[in-house]
């Protein structure tokens, strides 16, 4: 069974070291000493815990689509139809064709917060 270190599942988590040693501190997740004496959390718990997390999203929206992203907008290129809209999710770069009015609707803007959904070969934006 592979064991995941807490920096190792901060990252996998999408939080910071500390987040998620505060986590395992309130017993959240658990965790366990390896052999060097670190402490690591193992797959299974950490894979429970993450879908708990995901299940856990009062802010969520109402979408089919799964795989969200939500990060800051990095960059927006209006062209007179379409637009090209790139998301920073964590160490994720999302880029994401959509049309010009799409973009004005939903008032997106450089530095605001968005969500990129992903399902099938679709990126979605949703502001948030």
């Amino acid at each position: 069974m592979q064991s995941y270190t807490i920096g190792q599942a901060a990252r996998l988590l999408g939080v910071s070291p500390d987040t998620a040693r505060r986590w395992a501190d309130a017993g959240r997740v658990a965790t366990h000493r390896d052999e060097s004496g670190r402490r690591v959390i193992d797959g299974k718990s950490l894979a429970a815990f993450s879908a708990e997390l995901a299940l856990g999203d009062d802010d969520a929206s109402y979408t089919s689509a799964r795989n969200a992203f939500p990060g800051i907008v990095t960059g927006i290129k209006l062209g007179d139809i379409a637009a090209q809209v790139t998301i920073q999710a964590g160490p994720h770069r999302l880029v994401s064709l959509l049309t010009r009015e799409a973009v004005e609707e939903l008032g997106l803007e450089v530095g605001m917060q968005a969500t990129a959904r992903v399902k099938s070969t679709s990126v979605h934006i949703d502001r948030t």
